[in-house]
């Protein structure tokens, strides 16, 4: 694996911890600013809303730019809100620059997944995904509870400059690193990066020829095969699978520590839980899911909605139950959600530039109609557990989009077969 690869990680484990770290915030904040907790959840429908919008429009904005470039300047606007963020006594700046930063980390996200992909060969394509979203589970097992320990001691904006000064390193570890361009003759689905004289990355040399940075495929054939009846359900699917697991995730802490009893002392262990689960799961997706991925995403996203359903039943019982599955559904979401993404760049090789903005838009738009269906459900007073029952009802409606398509492909297959007799 190119040691770029890991630096693509290096760079989404900051980002990631930012995406995530209010979760274990929210009641800071909402104390802090004088907002409700439904809205400061609503700072993380705010990124998730900049990455669906972000996503597409940076992957075009900087479509013709060196990679290199596009990542290190997409990483320094993240930086600069982050700042801003950590200054401003306003709830509607803050809100503001988390939907910038998200614009920001969804351009880094469009042009680091096909970057990934593109420096190994297919064997290894399910493996570089998960590496670079392994980046998200080690913020989950690390950044996010140790924002959530910064958060206690030292209140929340003390995480937000922890997040501005861990992505410095990542900036740097960029401009050193990634190839600018592909190398000559590789399109956005070749084999592997070069090597240079010496064995230095081909992306280190002078790239002679400015046509190697150029798209392969026009806007307008990417977007029809992003569009087209292949892909749709399956970015539906997607979407609905993250909106289960944000939907939960946002509000984990009040669920806990108003709901469980679990001390709030407790709640960055238990956050580092439910990363722990996930790392494994992206871990064990990146292994398996090339060789069997209809069956590893059908069994994952099943086990997802019973996992949904017995934490709702299980939550106001006390802390053991949660903090015994909260683990097991980090595993399950993140191994499920790696192996969507992973067949959607499989099933869209004629689209290099927007294949990974499209994933990261499904991605997050799971991430923004998963909090606000949760704050609708606390606003209601249906109680804390109201979300994780919204998460349960999300993976049904995931089901059913599944079985939709696939049986919309046997009926095809079956045409197919009498047309052919």
């Amino acid at each position: 694996m190119p040691f770029a690869v890991y630096v693509l990680g290096l760079a989404v484990f900051a980002q990631g911890t930012s995406e995530f770290m209010l979760s274990g915030l929210v009641s800071g904040i909402a104390a802090d600013l004088n907002v409700s907790l439904s809205a400061a959840g609503l700072l993380t429908s705010a990124f998730a809303v900049g990455m669906v919008v972000g996503a597409p429009l940076m992957a075009l904005f900087s479509r013709g730019w060196p990679r290199r470039r596009a990542l290190s300047l997409f990483l320094a606007v993240f930086v600069a809100v982050h700042v801003i963020g950590a200054l401003t006594p306003s709830y509607g700046v803050l809100l503001a620059t988390r939907f910038v930063g998200a614009l920001a980390n969804a351009g880094f996200w469009a042009v680091a997944l096909t970057a990934a992909v593109s420096m190994v060969p297919d064997r290894l394509k399910g493996r570089a995904t998960a590496v670079v979203v392994g980046g998200v589970t080690i913020a989950c097992v690390v950044g996010v509870p140790a924002g959530a320990v910064l958060g206690e001691r030292w209140g929340w904006r003390s995480a937000f400059w922890a997040v501005a000064v861990v992505s410095l390193p990542a900036f740097l570890a960029i401009l050193r690193t990634i190839p600018a361009r592909l190398p000559a003759g590789r399109g956005p689905g070749g084999v592997r990066a070069g090597r240079g004289p010496g064995g230095a990355p081909a992306g280190r040399e002078r790239v002679a020829a400015p046509s190697a940075a150029a798209p392969s495929s026009p806007v307008r054939e990417e977007l029809r095969t992003l569009t087209g009846p292949r892909l749709r359900p399956t970015l539906l699917t997607m979407a609905l699978v993250q909106g289960a697991t944000f939907c939960t995730f946002s509000y984990l802490e009040p669920l806990l520590t108003r709901e469980s009893g679990l001390g709030a002392a407790w709640v960055p262990a238990a956050l580092a839980l439910f990363g722990a689960g996930a790392f494994l799961g992206v871990t064990v997706a990146g292994r398996w899911a090339d060789r069997r991925p209809t069956a590893f995403i059908a069994y994952g996203m099943t086990a997802l909605a019973l996992g949904w359903g017995a934490l709702a039943l299980t939550a106001g019982g006390g802390p053991v139950a949660a903090l015994a599955l909260i683990p097991l559904l980090g595993m399950l979401a993140f191994g499920t959600g790696t192996a969507l993404i992973t067949r959607v760049l499989a099933l869209a090789p004629d689209a290099p530039t927007l294949s990974g903005a499209f994933t990261t838009s499904a991605f997050n738009l799971g991430a923004t109609v998963g909090p606000w269906a949760g704050g609708l459900a606390l606003d209601a007073g249906f109680g804390y557990r109201a979300p994780v029952w919204v998460s349960a009802l999300l993976m049904g409606l995931a089901l059913l989009t599944a079985g939709a398509r696939r049986t919309r492909r046997a009926r095809q297959a079956r045409a197919g077969a009498g047309t052919g007799r």
